[in-house]
């Protein structure tokens, strides 16, 4: 069982940036592919950045490739997400998602394919 939590998420002014944290207890955080997801008011939950088990596999949304930048930790048991040049339609709430992998498989958009979730962060981009 992997717990998820996030934190970092803000009020900030169009064109800042921020940096997301999740910070993971239980389970075997460096077997774990990870990924972020944000869903906006009145819209569906979307995918944002992932991350493979093994770090070499890095995917993006076309909407934010370019100005975010997915990591993790192992030691430490986090992933980030740093956000840079942010705009007004990046205001979301902000989940990160674990699923446990082999190390040869690639990240993954699909967020029915992870398993545990964190409660989320608000990142609110004033324009």
């Amino acid at each position: 069982q992997v717990q998820l939590v996030e934190s970092g998420g803000a009020l900030v002014q169009a064109g800042q940036s921020l940096r997301l944290s999740c910070a993971a207890s239980g389970g075997m955080f460096s077997r774990h592919g990870l990924g972020w997801f944000r869903q906006a008011p009145g819209k569906e939950r979307e995918f944002v950045a992932a991350i493979s088990r093994s770090g070499r596999d890095l995917d993006y949304a076309e909407s934010v490739s370019g100005r975010f930048t997915i990591s993790r930790d192992n030691d430490k048991k986090t992933v980030y997400l740093d956000m840079s040049s942010l705009k007004h339609e990046d205001t979301a709430v902000y989940s990160c998602a674990a699923r446990h992998t082999k190390l040869s498989v690639p990240s993954t958009r699909a967020a029915d394919d992870y398993t545990y979730w964190g409660q989320g962060t608000q990142v609110t981009v004033s324009s």
